[in-house]
Order: structure tokens, then C-alpha cells, then sequence
């Protein structure tokens, strides 16, 4: 064999480097202030993508794009994360996903207790009878469906979900407050096996609500058992985030323990004036149980209230059987009496967000299903209470009867500077625990919490460019790669070549939310450009009628 000649070497270099250099792309970023989701430092760069794949990071001189954007001035992000996202029917409504494209979320995560599946048919008819303004037929039964319902429906953001505990006891034992039968209880572990081997994150529950108040410890423990062995995770919303807040992290953190599985603290906070000073303690709790071995991690909102229902105020025993029993147990005189003074009172029995909020002026109503009632949306409680001459505790039972709903509520419950500390835990990312509407049509039926409109906006424009909390290469990485990393999911939540490209692009001077609590229909600002799995889905802050969104799996994922 005849050795290689220099020249000839030197020419074939040249050949290989020349077409490196001139590589064409589907799209090509220039110049843009590179944050690859790992917390290390900004570099100004390119990036090239091909179909929906990273192909290449760095500095590409030579390189063209069938599509150029000059980022000039402008972060390169991957895809923000958002850990806790109640968009399951908006983005049956809206597909575009407007109020977070608008942020950069390209991926939203769902199952805070309650999951879109697994669905029996009484289920499926509860459900279609509760819906508000947003209606729709429900042409799936397991969760996997759903999601898949979904992507073929059309819809810009990626999507994932937890299979929620309380779904699955509403689908074995319904609304009463029992312990499973053994029967029944193998029912829901299996309908948790084939959740996580059909791509689910693990499981959720939301623990101060009826019937999910009723579950037990070991019934949890049980549930996730079966999730770690697919490497799932356990994430809840704990049984108190006031009184007995350190009590409930002690319960997270035994069924993480005993069920082998690593587990999140959804939108962590110290809820109730009373309670603020726990902040300390709390994170002495987690650092402790991470320093022992265990994976426990936490998500958060950035706001100072949070949003739920007037169930959150009122017992859970007056609860039991669902809402059409409970309605029927709130017209009772004795029930009536009963119920107000268990309102009224101070407890570690249940979580009352009533007592936490502290008045009823910090107590604002943002939701109604009924029409004749859409008037009050916007007023608080208190003033409710005030132009109907009754207390605000049998206002509030009134509204629910009247309403036939739970009536969504904005409550005011934590301490600013708490959200800060939070922010900068290395354990903390983020989730709205809202929708992702659009500021038009059916949307503006009702209010909604800011949080909706402006959650990671917020984070990036008030907390870290104007208040420097974190620096903002540590607010990415607490919105793409921690998230990614502790739920498992392959390719996502970084710039990597060979990953998937979800990718935003900001300007870090304008980024702003706007939304506020008397306005909350209000779009964030300063977000660019967003792709999700390589394509444009924003383009110079508008929607480009595109809907790329996928499934994103678990790591228990069978490929059947």
C-alpha cells in the first residue's frame, strides 16, 4: 500500500474543512447569547438546526441557513419547562398555546392529583357535566390517549403528564372517604403500570382536596412502589402548605423513602402570615433528605397568591361523594351552622386557605360557570359578602350552590421576600399551575390568575434582570435542564447537538410579564422566537399558525 503524499492530505483537509465550514441548515441562529441550560457561562455563538434536531453549536462562520435569524442582542435558550401546567383543556380550545409560547414554554407537564386519564364512564360523564366555558367531547379513556388526542388535534407546545392518585381512586373507589379494598387497590397499581409504560412521568397527587384527602400514607407509598420501578417520579401537592406544612414534607419524604422513588414538592410555599418563618425549617428538611440520598425536589410559582376553589375553604368531610353532594349537604340548616364554624376556626385537622389568607378582603373570585354569576368576577369575598348583607363563610357556601361549581379563587397567602429565597434554592424550578390561554374569545369569560400570562416572564424580567435574584444563566438551567433531568425525559431541556430543538429566543433587556391581577388577560413580552422540534412556532413575537407539538415520555416508556 502506497503511503499518502502531504499534498494530497493537505488537499483532502482542505476539501473536508471548506465543506464543514459552508454546512447548509434548515435554520441557522447567528450571533446570539448561547445559555445551553447547564448554568455555565453565555458564550455568543450559532447554532444550526436540521429538521427537529440540533445539529450543530458553535461558531459556524462559513455557515448558511435556508432560514437566517441574526440573534444579535438576543439569549438563545433551550425550550423553557413548565413542571406544573393546567392547560389540558385550554389547548383543546386553543392549540397555539398562546399565553406560554408567548413566555418560551415549549414543553407543559400535567397531572398535579388529577390526570386526563385513566377514565370510566361515570367519569367521563362527571366530566362533561362540570365543564365551564370551554366545552368538549371526550373521545378518550387512558391518559395516553388523551395526549395523543391532543397532538392530533394540533397543538404548538410539547406535552407530558403524571397519572394522578386522585384519579385513579375516583376510578376505583369514587368520592368516599374509605381505605381501598385490596381489590381495589391492585386495580389502581396496574392502571399506574400501564400509565408508566405508555409514557407517563409518574405519579401526582394534590393532597388537601377531597377525595384525594382521604388516601392514606401506605396507599401512596403502594402507588409509587409502582412507579420506581420504571424510574417514575412521585409529585404532590402536599397535605398542608401551613400548620402542619413540615409535618406534610416529612410525609413526602417518607413515601419517597419507602417507595424507592425520587419526588417533588409541587409550588412550594409557606402559606398564611403565621407560617412564613417556616421557610428555614423547610429547607432544612429537603437539604437533609438529599443529604441522606434521597432525590427531593421542588417547583414554584412567582407570585405572592395562589389560585384554586372555595373547596379549599371549606371541610373536607362536607366534600364527600363529589360535588352534587356536597352542594345538597350545604342547604342544610345544621350542615349550614356546622360547616361555618368549622370555617371560622383555627385547625391542623384539614387545610384551610380561608384561615390561611387571614381576611376575606385577600380572597379574590376569578372563576364562575354559571352567567348570571360572571358579574362577580374580579370582587372579593368580602365584597361579595358585603352587597349580599351575609357573613363571607355562608357567601362562600352560597356561590358554590349557586354556581355549580367549586368557583375558582385567587388567594393571597405568601411573603414576597420567601418567593425570592425560593427562587434561588439549586433545587427549585418552575410552574404556573395555571392554563395557557389566549387573550381573546372564550378565554376572557373569565378571570384567571396572572400567573397564567406571566410566571416565567416574571422570573426573568422582575426577579433576575431588575432584582438580580440569580443570574440569569442559573434561571435558565431552572427552566430547561434541572426539570428535564429530574423527570427523566431523553433529548429535551438543553442545546446539545443530537437533542431535540426546542429553542427560544428573548430579548433579556424587554422581557416582561404584564398581566396583572385586576387585568390578568395580559401577554408577556420580549420572547423573539420559539421552535419546538425545529420548527417556528413564533416569529417577531407572533404565532405562526404552526402546531409541532409531541408527546413527551417518561423514562418507563414501551414503544409498543
Amino acid at each position: 500500500m502506497k503511503p499518502i503524499r502531504p499534498f494530497f492530505l493537505l488537499v483532502f483537509l482542505l476539501v473536508v474543512t471548506s465543506c464543514k465550514q459552508s454546512q447548509n441548515f434548515d435554520v441557522l441562529i447567528k450571533n446570539g447569547t448561547i445559555m445551553d441550560g447547564s448554568g455555565d457561562a453565555s458564550y455568543v455563538g450559532n447554532i444550526g438546526i436540521n429538521a427537529d434536531t440540533i445539529a450543530a453549536i458553535g461558531n459556524l462562520e462559513n455557515a448558511t441557513g435556508t432560514k437566517e435569524i441574526d440573534a444579535s442582542g438576543m439569549v438563545v435558550a433551550p425550550g423553557f419547562i413548565n413542571m406544573l401546567s393546567w392547560a389540558v383543556e385550554s389547548l383543546i380550545e386553543d392549540g397555539r398555546s398562546m399565553g406560554d409560547i408567548k413566555q418560551g414554554v415549549t414543553l407543559e407537564v400535567f397531572g398535579e392529583g388529577w390526570s386526563m386519564g385513566p377514565l370510566n364512564d361515570s367519569m367521563k360523564k362527571e366530566e362533561k357535566e362540570s365543564q365551564g366555558d370551554i366545552k368538549f367531547d371526550i373521545e378518550w379513556t387512558t391518559l395516553n390517549e388523551y395526549l395523543e388526542y391532543l397532538t392530533q388535534k394540533g397543538i404548538s407546545p410539547n406535552v407530558a403528564s403524571f397519572v394522578g392518585a386522585t384519579t385513579l381512586r375516583i376510578h376505583q373507589v369514587g368520592y368516599e372517604n374509605r381505605t381501598p379494598t385490596p381489590q381495589e387497590l391492585d386495580s389502581m397499581k396496574l392502571m399506574v403500570k400501564q400509565a408508566m409504560e405508555e409514557g407517563a412521568l409518574g405519579v401526582g397527587s394534590s393532597l388537601i382536596y377531597a377525595p384525594a384527602f382521604y388516601s392514606s400514607t401506605e396507599e401512596l407509598i403502594a402507588l409509587c412502589k409502582v412507579a420506581a420501578e420504571y424510574d417514575g417520579m412521585y409529585i404532590s401537592h402536599i397535605r398542608s402548605e401551613g400548620s402542619q406544612l413540615l409535618e406534610s414534607l416529612d410525609e413526602l419524604i417518607q413515601i419517597a423513602d419507602k417507595a424507592g422513588i425520587r419526588a417533588e414538592i409541587y409550588h412550594l410555599k409557606q402559606s398564611g402570615k403565621e407560617n412564613w418563618h417556616k421557610f428555614d425549617a423547610v429547607v432544612k428538611k429537603v437539604d437533609s433528605a438529599r443529604a441522606a440520598g434521597l432525590s427531593i425536589t421542588a417547583d414554584m410559582y412567582t407570585y405572592v397568591a395562589g389560585a384554586t376553589g372555595l373547596d379549599a375553604s371549606m371541610p373536607p368531610w362536607v366534600q364527600e361523594g363529589g360535588y352534587d353532594k356536597w352542594a345538597e349537604r350545604l342547604q342544610d340548616p345544621a350542615i349550614r351552622k356546622k360547616v361555618m364554624q368549622e370555617m371560622r376556626t383555627p385547625t391542623d385537622e384539614w387545610e384551610s386557605l380561608m384561615q390561611a389568607a387571614g381576611d376575606p378582603s385577600k380572597i379574590l373570585l376569578a372563576g364562575f360557570k354559571n352567567d348570571s354569576l360572571k358579574y362577580l368576577t374580579g370582587k372579593t369575598l368580602a365584597e361579595v359578602a358585603e352587597m349580599r348583607g351575609l357573613s363571607p363563610e355562608e357567601t362562600a357556601m352560597d356561590l358554590v350552590i349557586q354556581d355549580g361549581s367549586r368557583v375558582g379563587t385567587i388567594y393571597f397567602l405568601m411573603s414576597e421576600d420567601n418567593v425570592k429565597k425560593q427562587i434561588a434554592l439549586p433545587w427549585m424550578s418552575f410552574g404556573s399551575d395555571g392554563g395557557s390561554l389566549a387573550a381573546e374569545g372564550v378565554f376572557l369569560k373569565s378571570s384567571t390568575h396572572p400567573r397564567a400570562y406571566g410566571n416565567v416572564a416574571r422570573l426573568l424580567g422582575k426577579y433576575v434582570r431588575d432584582e438580580k435574584v440569580i443570574p440569569m444563566e442559573e434561571a435558565i438551567h431552572k427552566l430547561t435542564m434541572l426539570p428535564a433531568t429530574n423527570l427523566k425525559i431523553k433529548k429535551r431541556g438543553a442545546l446539545i447537538e443530537g437533542y431535540y430543538a426546542d429553542v427560544v429566543l428573548f430579548d433579556p433587556n424587554t422581557i416582561q410579564d404584564n398581566a396583572t391581577f385586576e387585568e390578568p388577560h395580559q401577554y408577556a413580552t420580549g420572547v423573539k422566537h420559539v421552535f419546538v422540534n425545529g420548527t417556528q412556532v413564533l416569529e417577531n413575537g407572533e404565532h405562526t399558525g404552526e402546531f409541532p407539538g409531541q408527546v413527551v415520555h417518561g423514562p418507563g416508556y414501551k414503544n409498543n
